[in-house]
Protein backbone atom coordinates (compact mmCIF):
# COMPACT_ATOMS: atom_id res chain seq x y z
CA UNK A 1 0.00 0.00 0.00
CA UNK A 2 1.18 3.51 -0.78
CA UNK A 3 1.64 6.10 1.93
CA UNK A 4 -1.53 6.70 3.88
CA UNK A 5 -1.44 10.44 4.61
CA UNK A 6 0.63 12.66 2.33
CA UNK A 7 -0.04 16.03 3.97
CA UNK A 8 -2.46 18.32 5.72
CA UNK A 9 -5.37 19.08 3.41
CA UNK A 10 -7.14 21.53 5.65
CA UNK A 11 -8.32 22.63 9.05
CA UNK A 12 -11.96 23.47 9.57
CA UNK A 13 -13.56 24.90 12.69
CA UNK A 14 -16.97 26.01 13.93
CA UNK A 15 -17.60 29.63 14.81
CA UNK A 16 -20.58 31.85 15.65
CA UNK A 17 -19.90 34.18 12.72
CA UNK A 18 -17.79 32.72 9.88
CA UNK A 19 -17.88 35.97 7.86
CA UNK A 20 -16.46 38.12 10.64
CA UNK A 21 -13.92 35.42 11.49
CA UNK A 22 -12.68 35.39 7.88
CA UNK A 23 -12.49 39.20 7.93
CA UNK A 24 -10.58 39.18 11.23
CA UNK A 25 -7.99 36.70 9.94
CA UNK A 26 -7.70 38.65 6.71
CA UNK A 27 -7.21 41.98 8.45
CA UNK A 28 -5.00 40.94 11.36
CA UNK A 29 -3.06 37.99 9.96
CA UNK A 30 -3.10 38.91 6.29
CA UNK A 31 -4.79 35.73 5.08
CA UNK A 32 -6.07 36.18 1.51
CA UNK A 33 -9.61 35.09 2.41
CA UNK A 34 -12.60 34.41 0.21
CA UNK A 35 -16.07 33.00 0.90
CA UNK A 36 -14.55 29.57 1.73
CA UNK A 37 -11.67 30.74 3.91
CA UNK A 38 -8.11 30.70 2.66
CA UNK A 39 -6.15 28.38 0.38
CA UNK A 40 -2.45 27.90 1.03
CA UNK A 41 -0.44 26.76 -2.00
CA UNK A 42 2.80 24.84 -1.61
CA UNK A 43 4.94 22.30 -3.43
CA UNK A 44 5.57 18.79 -2.21
CA UNK A 45 9.08 17.32 -2.18
CA UNK A 46 8.65 16.21 -5.82
CA UNK A 47 7.76 19.78 -6.82
CA UNK A 48 4.05 19.08 -7.39
CA UNK A 49 1.64 21.95 -6.64
CA UNK A 50 -0.51 21.24 -3.57
CA UNK A 51 -3.18 23.13 -1.63
CA UNK A 52 -4.22 23.23 2.03
CA UNK A 53 -7.53 24.85 2.99
CA UNK A 54 -8.38 26.87 6.13
CA UNK A 55 -12.13 27.35 6.62
CA UNK A 56 -14.41 28.63 9.37
CA UNK A 57 -17.86 26.98 9.38
CA UNK A 58 -21.09 28.08 11.03
CA UNK A 59 -21.42 26.70 14.56
CA UNK A 60 -24.61 24.86 13.54
CA UNK A 61 -23.02 23.08 10.55
CA UNK A 62 -23.90 19.43 10.18
CA UNK A 63 -20.80 18.81 8.05
CA UNK A 64 -18.81 17.65 11.09
CA UNK A 65 -21.50 15.11 12.16
CA UNK A 66 -21.54 12.67 13.83
CA UNK A 67 -18.71 14.39 15.72
CA UNK A 68 -19.75 17.08 18.17
CA UNK A 69 -16.27 18.62 18.16
CA UNK A 70 -15.52 22.21 17.19
CA UNK A 71 -12.99 21.29 14.50
CA UNK A 72 -12.28 18.81 11.73
CA UNK A 73 -8.96 18.03 10.12
CA UNK A 74 -8.60 17.11 6.48
CA UNK A 75 -5.67 14.95 5.41
CA UNK A 76 -4.43 14.50 1.86
CA UNK A 77 -4.12 10.83 0.83
CA UNK A 78 -2.86 8.93 -2.24
CA UNK A 79 -5.54 6.26 -2.74
CA UNK A 80 -8.72 6.93 -0.79
CA UNK A 81 -10.61 3.76 -1.70
CA UNK A 82 -7.71 1.47 -0.79
CA UNK A 83 -7.02 3.38 2.42
CA UNK A 84 -10.66 3.22 3.58
CA UNK A 85 -10.73 -0.56 2.97
CA UNK A 86 -7.54 -0.94 5.02
CA UNK A 87 -8.82 1.30 7.82
CA UNK A 88 -12.13 -0.59 7.97
CA UNK A 89 -10.25 -3.89 8.25
CA UNK A 90 -8.25 -2.35 11.11
CA UNK A 91 -11.48 -1.54 12.97
CA UNK A 92 -11.58 2.21 12.25
CA UNK A 93 -15.09 3.73 12.09
CA UNK A 94 -15.93 4.84 8.55
CA UNK A 95 -18.52 7.64 8.23
CA UNK A 96 -20.75 7.82 5.14
CA UNK A 97 -19.83 7.02 1.57
CA UNK A 98 -17.04 8.31 -0.67
CA UNK A 99 -17.98 11.50 -2.49
CA UNK A 100 -16.28 12.49 -5.72
CA UNK A 101 -15.90 15.96 -7.23
CA UNK A 102 -13.73 17.46 -9.98
CA UNK A 103 -11.20 18.48 -7.29
CA UNK A 104 -10.97 15.07 -5.66
CA UNK A 105 -12.51 12.24 -3.68
CA UNK A 106 -13.54 12.55 -0.03
CA UNK A 107 -14.12 10.01 2.73
CA UNK A 108 -14.51 10.31 6.49
CA UNK A 109 -13.48 8.41 9.59
CA UNK A 110 -13.70 8.90 13.36
CA UNK A 111 -10.70 8.77 15.67
CA UNK A 112 -10.99 7.07 19.11
CA UNK A 113 -12.26 10.31 20.72
CA UNK A 114 -14.98 10.92 18.13
CA UNK A 115 -13.16 13.54 16.06
CA UNK A 116 -14.33 13.38 12.46
CA UNK A 117 -11.41 13.30 10.03
CA UNK A 118 -11.85 14.06 6.36
CA UNK A 119 -9.61 12.14 3.95
CA UNK A 120 -9.07 13.80 0.58
CA UNK A 121 -7.56 12.31 -2.56
CA UNK A 122 -6.96 15.66 -4.28
CA UNK A 123 -6.92 16.77 -7.88
CA UNK A 124 -4.97 19.99 -7.27
CA UNK A 125 -4.93 20.85 -10.97
CA UNK A 126 -8.70 21.46 -10.74
CA UNK A 127 -7.98 24.63 -8.76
Amino acid sequence: MKKRVTGLGGIFFKTKDPDSMRQWYGKHLGLPVNQYGCSFWWKDKEGKDCMTQWSPFSEDTEYFNPSQKQFMMNFRVDNLEELLKTLKAEGVTIVGEIQEFEYGKFGWILDPEGNKIELWEPVDSAF
